[in-house]
């Protein structure tokens, strides 16, 4: 489970930086007092333009960015009092995920099963699931250097799950991929779901929030303007395009302020 309260992350901007985005203030705030909780078994997804917040929401929740105030709690860890236990609970993936150029996907994934204390017999296990789940085997021992997006992606799927994590957090993973590689993420979303994992899941791509959704967030210039199941969002929805839905969530409020 993942249950967050009160979250917020500010960025101090330099006078060069405030000059470059037109912004009389020093600090900016990305992510504005949001709360929500995600369950064990759905997929959470949270939805919002460039520049929302989203990532950076993300990211707080993977421990890799430190909020200003608020709370996170990770699979009943506090995830900014623990950061380092939290982090053992968390598989992050992400479609700007940087990989080892110089490494091959096989010592990619051992590395990050190693550094999570993976058992051999039982990440020799999970390798092998992973691989024939995604193909990998066919470029396992090539420089992740020469593989394709698609491939580095599949890397980077094995990496996050080689440690069979209780949360997994995925930041538009599908991003730049052609479809069949996309279509495995999907396939790996719905297998977490299956196994009563707590998955929370940022997309811009509409039919996959049709697709995945259980539970809905739209969060818009840092702050939540929706919070509620994904069925909930359609029966209150005064269009039938999810797109259109989303805009005039999105743009109602900006009329409002």
């Amino acid at each position: 489970m993942i249950q967050v309260e009160n979250l917020t992350k500010q960025y101090t901007l330099s006078k060069k930086q405030q000059k470059e985005f037109g912004k009389k203030e020093s600090k900016v705030t990305a992510v504005d007092h949001i709360s929500f909780t995600c369950q064990p078994g759905r997929v959470f997804t949270l939805l919002g333009p460039n520049g929302a917040g989203k990532t950076t929401t993300l990211r707080m929740l993977a421990t890799i960015l430190k909020p200003n105030s608020g709370s996170i709690h990770i699979a009943g860890i506090n995830a900014m009092e623990q950061p380092k236990k939290a982090r053992k609970k968390i598989g992050f993936l992400t479609g700007s995920t940087e990989l080892y150029a110089r490494l091959t996907p096989d010592e990619v994934v051992a590395y990050f099963a190693h550094l999570h204390r993976v058992p051999k017999d039982v990440f020799l296990e999970r390798k092998e699931k992973l691989y024939q789940l995604f193909g990998v085997h066919e470029f396992h021992n090539k420089q992740i250097g020469k593989l394709s997006t698609g491939m580095k992606q599949k890397v980077s799927i094995c990496r996050t799950m080689i440690h069979d994590p209780e949360v997994v957090i995925f930041d538009e993973p599908t991003s730049g991929l052609d479809v069949i590689s996309a279509q495995s993420i999907i396939h790996l979303i719905k297998d977490c779901k299956e196994k009563n994992k707590t998955v929370i899941f940022s997309s811009h791509i509409m039919d996959e929030v049709d697709l995945l959704s259980d539970d809905l967030a739209i969060i818009h210039k840092g702050k939540m303007l929706f919070n509620d199941t994904f069925k909930a969002f359609k029966e209150q929805a005064k269009s039938d395009s999810l797109t259109e839905e989303f805009i005039r969530i999105v743009q109602s409020k900006e009329k409002a302020q």
